[in-house]
């Protein structure tokens, strides 16, 4: 069976790991752990394709230790017991390490038997999960470990990848590479900071290019800019509709709209509508008119409403016009959260104290029983007085001075301030 190209230019060195700098240079904390011999259990939590699995390996071969690999997504308690196993044998003199790739699919009974073997050193736990490990992963096992953060690789890290991955493949073929201007970098870029799906589109690259004679008889292989193009994935789009990117992605658009960044709101209102997520976007949207915009602009609501609905009827690709106008509306419109602070508030004081007895007058009942201090209603009828507006409590009496909202400082919210506190004022 042929080895895979990614397999076949592993690094084996930490230098000739791509990306990851701030955790491999010289005197960065993973490195000095690594250099120093002596390795604890660690967590590796990022996406596919940036080194998890290739940094785990060089750590086993540095440590002299035994290295056995399984995935969360096939592994089972037996598979576990066979690595304890080892651990007890010649085999294991210098230690076991255990990587355990995906770690977030073993169930909590399957993690809880990792958990003596940890505790008396049996083994050495290196895992890795492309989800959030606070959210996945067993605490016992967070608590027993270190977690390091492998992030995407940069493009220009990306391209020392592929270049090398394109001589690999020219000189197991025996051919003089000619590449287009570009190429590299256009797949380090498409790819998305994923070295491996780089590496895949390269022997894509070269499986779908011809074999020429060049100059002196030599045999040729030339990649164009078109093959590049046509073959790199879009694994820039990286998403994951039940994982960490997907609210990731919706995060960072809230967060630019609130922050009136309509360029950066539509690139992420892009990336959902390109993976074709249009109600997440939708729903999203509807939330940010009522609790970044509000009171500031009332009219976001309903306006993003009918937008949403368009986009709903429409589908793609139509939909994304209605919703760029509703991304552009939001991130221009001005911010108001009073009502949202208010409500918040309310909620709080009821989660405190628990809901508090209604003023008599508020109460839907006109008759009072035989130990009443205060017999009858006395509700005043707010449209019988001028202005239709009278004053009388309407907080519990436990909450009578109490203040939720409290208006921002627009136009729209401080017009309604100054009309209220005109009609309000005591005579």
């Amino acid at each position: 069976m042929a080895v895979p190209l990614a397999e076949r230019i592993r690094p084996a060195s930490l230098d000739d790991v791509v990306g990851q700098r701030e955790l491999l240079d010289k005197g960065r904390p993973l490195r000095r752990i690594i250099e120093g011999g002596r390795i604890p259990n660690m967590i590796f939590y990022g996406p596919s394709g940036v080194g998890k699995t290739t940094v785990a390996r060089i750590i086993a071969e540095n440590a002299g230790m035994m290295l056995h690999r399984l995935n969360g997504t096939s592994a089972s308690v037996a598979d576990i017991k066979e690595v304890i196993g080892d651990s007890r044998s010649l085999y294991g003199t210098n230690g076991v390490l255990l990587y355990l790739d995906e770690i977030q699919y073993l169930n909590k009974k399957q993690q809880q038997s990792l958990l003596e073997y940890i505790e008396d050193g049996s083994i050495t736990l290196i895992s890795s999960t492309t989800e959030n490990p606070y959210f996945y992963v067993y605490n016992a096992i967070i608590s027993r470990s270190t977690v390091f953060e492998f992030k995407p690789v940069p493009p220009v890290e990306c391209a020392r990848a592929v270049r090398r991955a394109f001589s690999k493949l020219a000189d197991e073929m025996g051919a003089e590479l000619r590449l287009d201007d570009g190429v590299c970098e256009y797949i380090a870029r498409g790819c998305g900071g994923d070295v491996r799906k780089s590496v895949n589109t390269v022997e894509l690259c070269v499986m779908s290019s011809e074999v020429k004679a060049g100059a002196g008889g030599t045999a040729e292989l030339h990649i164009t800019a078109d093959t590049a193009e046509q073959l790199t994935q879009r694994s820039n789009m990286r998403y994951d509709r039940a994982g960490d990117q997907h609210y990731d992605i919706l995060s960072a658009l809230q967060k630019s709209i609130r922050g009136s960044d309509e360029n950066a709101a539509i690139h992420y209102a892009a990336r959902l509508i390109e993976a074709g997520d249009i109600i997440s976007l939708s729903r999203r949207l509807l939330v940010i008119a009522a609790e970044d915009v509000g009171l500031a602009y009332p009219q976001a609501l309903p306006i993003v409403k009918a937008c949403v609905d368009s986009a709903m009827q429409l589908g793609l690709p139509e939909a994304r016009i209605p919703l760029a106008d509703a991304v552009i509306l939001l991130a221009t419109a001005p911010k108001s959260n009073s009502a949202y602070l208010a409500m918040d508030a309310a909620i709080g004081d009821l989660k405190l104290a628990g809901a508090n007895d209604f003023p008599r007058h508020l109460q839907n009942k006109h008759f009072d029983g035989e130990g009443a201090a205060v017999r009858g209603q006395h509700y005043l009828y707010p449209h019988d007085y001028p202005n239709h507006w009278v004053e009388q409590q309407y907080l519990p009496d436990a909450l009578a001075d109490k203040v939720y909202y409290r208006p921002a400082p627009n136009k729209n919210e401080q017009a309604i301030k100054a009309y209220w506190e005109k009609i309000k004022v005591k005579k």
